[in-house]
């Protein structure tokens, strides 16, 4: 069975001494959960210090992007070295504010994904739709775009490396959020397509998380749909008490 994995995306939030106020926290809360793999993505300001505070715990750290070069004039990015050297074993690539802000495509998601796994850092992938893709009935043409682009010429065995995020972008910040029923349809699709591409191993072994306004009220609701594995939770990272419930709801 696919163990669960929820994942914090703090975005632009928290300074430094914010994030450690906030881990501390968390680390009363959620060090003695064995039932989910548990990752915070502060900002890069912060890397440092949430690394070094989550020392010996069951917390694992994340980055929220990478870039595909080593090093080079590339102002205002990050590499997978720099990333590595830290203690970062988990990257987001290819969030829905990525494309939507700053125009990523499916081809710099592509490369950033080879240069995570190129570092042994575990990519995050974010697929998904945003309202009028919805309500267009195009919800399944852009998740099979998102995920034949983002793993466009990798090997069965590198795409076992990888998470897969849904993020109904619709939902995200919202307040409203994908039924139940509906991300277990996505997600289906995800690991159908995954199945025709890269066989059954690679479908029934990657973890496909769900993100789009998690809550501890819909956490369990979710995680009981048999293809959910997790989820890639926004604002309710930010908050100890909340993160914390949505982590222990988060049980097969």
């Amino acid at each position: 069975m696919r163990k669960p994995i929820i994942a914090g995306n703090w975005k632009l939030n928290k300074t430094p001494h914010e994030a450690l106020l906030l881990v501390n926290e968390l680390k009363r809360e959620i060090t003695d959960v064995e039932n989910a793999d548990i990752v915070l993505c502060p900002p890069f300001t912060a890397l440092g210090e949430v690394a070094d505070a989550l020392t010996d715990t069951n917390i694992a750290l994340g980055a929220q992007n990478i870039f595909w070069e080593d090093a080079g004039a590339f102002t205002g990015e990050i590499s997978g070295p720099m990333l590595k050297d830290l203690g970062v074993s988990y990257v987001i690539v290819g969030h829905s504010e990525r494309r939507q802000y700053f125009h990523e495509t499916n081809e710099t998601v592509n490369k950033r994904i080879r240069a995570a796994l190129k570092h042994g850092l575990t990519p995050i992938v974010c697929v998904g739709e945003n309202l009028a893709q919805r309500e267009g009935n195009k919800t399944f043409d852009v998740i099979k775009d998102h995920c034949e682009g983002a793993f466009a010429g990798l090997l069965a065995e590198d795409v076992k490396k990888t998470i897969i995020a849904y993020e109904p972008v619709w939902a995200i910040g919202t307040g409203k959020t994908a039924s139940p029923d509906q991300a277990q349809e996505v997600h289906a699709f995800i690991r159908d397509l995954l199945k025709k591409h890269f066989g059954v191993e690679v479908s029934e072994s990657l973890r496909i998380q769900y993100g789009g306004s998690v809550t501890p009220d819909n956490i369990v609701a979710l995680i009981n749909k048999p293809d959910v594995d997790g989820a890639l939770v926004g604002g309710q990272s930010l908050k100890s008490a909340s993160f914390a419930a949505i982590v222990k709801g988060a049980k097969r």
